[in-house]
């Protein structure tokens, strides 16, 4: 089935802005083991995969590996830092699959495309379910799945 939507070039985006096909790539960002070992000290998850390439190795990795929860992390800020800015109000959830490791060195990217709008009891906001395929610096896909974005509307009046 031929890609619908629209490629959205950079700007500001309310909810009635966007229809279910519309998709953006984000920059990119490089994993680095220093921002793995800081992410550790914060989230308390000092597993030895993490921080140790010896015990990495031992698991059948050839380096250590960055938490899942960073990279999703990651793609989310950049996200946050993308030409495309939607004007949301709150993350709804994540829903997500962990496909690759992505090691300290490897650069990561996210093409995000609106897989689902609805309306909500409140006129002024919208929910899009947003579709995030994130790849490292060889174009292979190391996460994938969806969040729940809660957005403003472009008036009280719900659009209309």
């Amino acid at each position: 089935m031929p890609e619908t939507g629209r490629s959205l070039a950079g700007g500001g985006y309310f909810f009635d802005d966007i229809e279910i096909g519309d998709r953006f790539e984000t920059g990119s960002t490089e994993v680095t083991a220093e921002i793995i070992r800081r992410f550790a000290a914060l989230s308390g998850d000092n597993y030895a995969l993490h921080l140790d390439d010896a015990f990495a190795g031992e698991l059948g990795f050839p380096a250590l590996i960055a938490h899942g929860i960073l990279i999703m992390a990651l793609a989310d800020g950049l996200k946050f830092n993308s030409p495309v800015q939607l004007d949301a109000v709150a993350s709804l959830g994540w829903d997500i699959k962990f496909s690759r490791p992505v090691f300290a060195g490897d650069v990561i990217s996210a093409e995000i495309t609106v897989k689902g709008k609805r309306a909500t009891t409140n006129p002024e906001r919208g929910i899009a379910t947003l579709a995030f395929e994130i790849r490292n610096q060889t174009g292979e896909t190391v996460q994938s799945g969806f969040n729940r974005l809660m957005m403003r509307r472009n008036s009280g009046d719900g659009g209309q």
